[in-house]
């Protein structure tokens, strides 16, 4: 697995502007989508492509176009959602599935409770979404569900990590070729499992609170 925390001042700037506990829902998921966008930027990196020869209004020439099968990103709900406006701004083109996944408080085990993916993911490259990568425990399902069904390649964007989540990762995915960009780690776990300092819930600081 492969880890890279994206450093820019961009993003430094905006994940310190969604700390704030005064930042308003609405300032919240504006910041989100415009980290997302310059985390996405790096995470593409490695896309596939393959030549093209188009005609300019001078002549032809040779460029350079995403090559098939069509990317698929995956936002783990609901706080993935709030990542989705800033992902697809980068790749238009991506078709988009859903993971319904959530930590039980008492046990910490991870419940899938809803998806919405195509049943063979052979040679697609999967981005999966999730704000917050605390235990690890949500993002190691979802790569083993992803590369259940064939997956080629999976790379996690999460805008916070704690070195605990990270090091589960490390030792669930083994061979899985997995990539996670980050735009920045943490000190670590409370007791509650929850990453310290954090930015909070990013569901309830994205959408609300909810009963």
């Amino acid at each position: 697995m492969r880890v890279q925390v994206v450093e820019h001042p961009l993003i430094a700037h905006k994940l310190t502007q969604m700390r704030r506990a005064e930042t308003s829902s609405n300032h919240f998921r504006q910041l989100t989508g415009e980290l997302v966008t310059l985390l996405s930027y790096e995470a593409s990196a490695t896309i596939a492509t393959e030549p093209v020869t188009i005609t300019t209004p001078m002549t032809e020439a040779q460029g350079t176009q995403l090559a098939g099968p069509t990317p698929l990103v995956v936002p783990i709900l609901r706080a993935g959602l709030g990542m989705l406006e800033g992902m697809t701004a980068m790749i238009p083109t991506a078709e988009v599935g859903f993971l319904g996944m959530a930590r039980n408080e008492e046990t910490l085990d991870i419940i899938t409770y809803a998806e919405r993916l195509p049943d063979d993911l052979t040679g697609r490259h999967v981005f999966v979404l999730d704000p917050m990568l605390a235990t690890g425990g949500t993002l190691a399902e979802s790569i083993r569900f992803l590369t259940q069904r064939n997956a080629a390649r999976v790379s996690c964007i999460c805008l916070l990590a704690a070195p605990e989540g990270i090091e589960r990762l490390e030792r669930e995915v083994g061979d899985i070729d997995v990539e996670l960009f980050l735009g920045a780690i943490d000190e670590g776990l409370d007791e509650n499992a929850y990453i310290v300092p954090g930015l909070g819930d990013a569901g309830d600081r994205l959408y609300g609170l909810t009963e």
